[in-house]
């Protein structure tokens, strides 16, 4: 079994939206909201990787084909403890986006642990309360 064959289907206009959120404790929310994360702005490095993330998707998921990516943009909302992270990805191409999407909010995701991590462990080096969830497509459209 190998790749699913897409050389006969019509390019068209791609669009996907991906969701997920990481709960956090309230102190770690007040350090974000204040610029005061020591590994630098949480919100711009994790669009930085999201966006490497997204675009080399089909290198970490091994039935996705390589997608000329047009657009990618993240947005990023504090509703209490959570940080809800949203991914948009836009091609003109013979098969969906969603797997860029995902890919794309999962690594942003990723990186906010990974910068906020010495805020989250507790006095055993845990993260009792830190979790990633709700990970979903939010929509797909197929334009054409």
């Amino acid at each position: 079994m190998g790749m699913v064959d897409i050389g006969d289907k019509k390019e068209v206009e791609r669009i996907a939206i991906a969701e997920g959120k990481i709960k956090l404790q309230e102190k770690t929310i007040k350090a974000i909201r204040e610029n005061k994360i020591k590994k630098g702005d949480v919100f711009s490095i994790a669009t930085a990787a999201g966006m490497l993330a997204a675009k080399k998707t089909f290198l970490a998921v091994p039935h996705c084909h390589p997608i000329p990516i047009e657009a990618i943009d993240f947005e990023f909302d504090i509703k209490g403890n959570d940080v809800i992270v949203r991914c948009t990805v836009k091609a003109k191409y013979k098969t969906g986006v969603e797997m860029e999407a995902l890919n794309g909010v999962s690594m942003a995701l990723l990186t906010i642990w990974d910068m906020v991590k010495y805020l989250e462990k507790d006095e055993n080096g845990q993260y009792p309360s830190t979790k990633i969830y709700d990970i979903k497509v939010l929509k797909k459209v197929k334009n054409g």
